[in-house]
């Protein structure tokens, strides 16, 4: 796992063994089942979350009682509800692994330490919330542009083995389209 980790860190930042040794102290191990809740609305998120190995989601239901899947998450990703992470407030959303799933975690306070003791981190994850956000506005910038089918084709070119992990259903539901369209979409594939 610490080299899993390092590995991704040195991806945008040059840690040392020891810097990683030092990042890895303020993390913790933690392994949910499949379905398992790792964050429920009205609950504060505490934690970011690298994932090692598994596959998460983040949704919210709606007025309906809809789920709407906003993020997914694999391994080498690190997420989190940053807003009720940093604001401390209650979740309106919800993470759940949808395959066993390990995590590395850390929560506000470690952070804030390591951030100290490391300071190249604070670059990291500004780094990482960069590339997060210009994905966020590409999605939308992207989907706004494009029609059902051509959000479905984009979704499996991009992303065809993480694809295949994924219930159909929730794929729909990513798209913002019927479980039942998608459907006529991969017929016609």
């Amino acid at each position: 796992m610490k080299k899993q980790l390092h590995t991704y860190l040195n991806r945008y930042v040059s840690f040392s063994e020891e810097e990683v040794n030092s990042f890895f102290d303020y993390l913790t191990v933690q392994t949910f089942q499949k379905k398992e809740f790792i964050l429920k609305e009205g609950d504060v998120c505490k934690m970011k979350f690298f994932i090692t190995k598994g596959l998460i989601r983040i949704f919210k239901i709606d007025d309906k009682g809809n789920e709407n899947i906003i993020h997914f998450g694999i391994e080498n990703w690190w997420m989190t509800n940053m807003e009720s992470f940093i604001t401390e407030q209650p979740s309106l959303l919800y993470i759940q692994a949808l395959e066993e799933t390990t995590v590395l975690t850390i929560n506000k306070a470690n952070l804030e330490k390591a951030y100290a003791v490391i300071p190249k981190l604070e670059r990291l994850f500004r780094i990482i919330t960069e590339k997060m956000v210009i994905a966020i506005e590409r999605k939308n910038e992207h989907y706004l542009k494009m029609n059902s089918k051509e959000r479905y084709r984009g979704f499996i070119d991009e992303l065809k083995d993480f694809s295949q992990r994924v219930p159909q259903y929730m794929i729909a539901s990513y798209l913002h389209i019927t479980p039942e369209y998608l459907s006529e979409l991969r017929k016609t594939k």
